[in-house]
């Protein structure tokens, strides 16, 4: 089994009920979820003029390869209706692989470790939260570095523990 990590939130519809869906998802058809970060909400980033989301950060043992969890992303985001309008626009549910145990993936429609990790305090906190140890495959540091390091000085409040 492989681990996967992965982040998922949303600023539309019912956030709570679509967290919980989402990760019921998940947990069917990508694999078992070992740890789940508490859930947080933020402003949007990138785009501000929207709806606060929520996220929380989840890793899963999955025995799918990385493309195979991909595939199964865009399954998860079809269900929810995520119709992608605008970059970083508003949504029901997304679903970013942020690493895939160590691996180092670049290709057109599959980045791992996600690109923009760093530049995002609503992914580094949660991600933080459950993996403070792991280390970033291609900066070779610790997330506790990168967290610490971290340059975005969006607000992100936690809202409540795992669902």
């Amino acid at each position: 089994m492989e681990n996967v990590y992965l982040l998922i939130g949303g600023n539309l519809g019912n956030r709570e009920s679509n967290m919980q869906k989402a990760l019921n998802l998940i947990s069917v058809s990508i694999g078992n979820v070992i740890k789940k970060s508490s859930i947080y909400q933020t402003a949007a980033w990138g785009n501000t003029n929207q709806p606060k989301f929520l996220n929380q950060v989840l890793v899963c043992e999955t025995a799918l390869t990385p493309q195979q969890v991909l595939a199964q992303i865009h399954i998860i985001e079809t269900i929810f209706k995520r119709i992608k309008l605008e970059k970083w626009g508003s949504r029901t549910m997304d679903v970013d692989i942020l690493f895939y145990n160590d691996c180092i993936i670049d290709t057109p429609n599959l980045k791992i470790p996600h690109p923009l990790i760093t530049e995002r305090r609503f992914v580094m906190v949660p991600l933080y939260e459950v993996a403070p140890q792991l280390i970033h495959p291609i900066l070779k540091t610790s997330i506790t570095h990168l967290y610490n390091n971290c340059n975005d000085k969006l607000e992100v409040f936690k809202i409540g523990n795992e669902l």
